[in-house]
C-alpha cells in the first residue's frame, strides 16, 4: 500500500470512528440524557461491569491521575458514579456506576446498535461480520481512548 493510500485508509477509519462517536452521543441525548459527553462514555466503558479505581481509569483513558480525578468528580457530581470502599485495598476507592450511570450506558448501547445497523444496511450482514473480524484482528479490545 502506498503512503497516499495508507493516509486515505487512516482518514476513512478516523471518520468512521468520529461518526460513530457522534451518533452515539446524539442517541444518548435523544434518549433524554443531557450533559453527558463522549469522554464520559469512555469512562463508563471501563467502570462497567465491576468498577475501577481512579488510577485504573486514568490508565484506560490515557490521561494523568489528576485529569481522571477531575472527570470522576464531574461524574460523581452528576450522579453517574459513586465511590465505594475497595474490597482488596483499604486505601483505594472503587468507582462504580450508579443506576443512572447504568441507564446512560444502556442508552449508549442502543444508540451504538442504531448507528451500526445503518452500516449493516449499506454493507450487508456478511460484510459487517467480516469488518468486525478484521478490526478485532487489527485492534483487539484494547482500551478505548477518547480524543480530547
Amino acid at each position: 500500500m502506498q503512503n497516499s493510500e495508507a493516509m486515505a485508509l487512516s482518514a476513512a477509519l478516523l471518520a468512521a470512528a468520529g461518526e460513530l462517536t457522534q451518533r452515539i452521543d446524539e442517541g444518548v441525548v435523544a434518549r433524554g440524557f443531557e450533559g453527558v459527553r463522549p469522554a464520559h462514555g469512555f469512562a463508563f466503558a471501563r467502570l462497567a461491569p465491576d468498577g475501577a479505581t481512579a488510577t485504573d481509569l486514568a490508565a484506560h483513558l490515557g490521561v494523568t491521575k489528576q485529569a481522571a480525578g477531575q472527570l470522576v468528580e464531574e461524574l460523581v457530581r452528576k450522579g453517574y458514579v459513586e465511590r465505594r470502599p475497595h474490597p482488596d485495598d483499604a486505601r483505594a476507592r472503587l468507582l462504580v456506576l450508579t443506576d443512572l450511570g447504568w441507564a446512560v450506558t444502556r442508552a449508549a448501547e442502543a444508540a451504538a446498535a442504531d448507528a451500526v445497523r445503518v452500516w449493516a444496511e449499506l454493507l450487508g450482514e456478511g460484510e459487517m461480520r467480516a469488518l468486525y473480524a478484521y478490526l478485532v484482528t487489527i485492534a483487539p479490545y484494547g482500551p478505548i481512548r477518547p480524543t480530547w
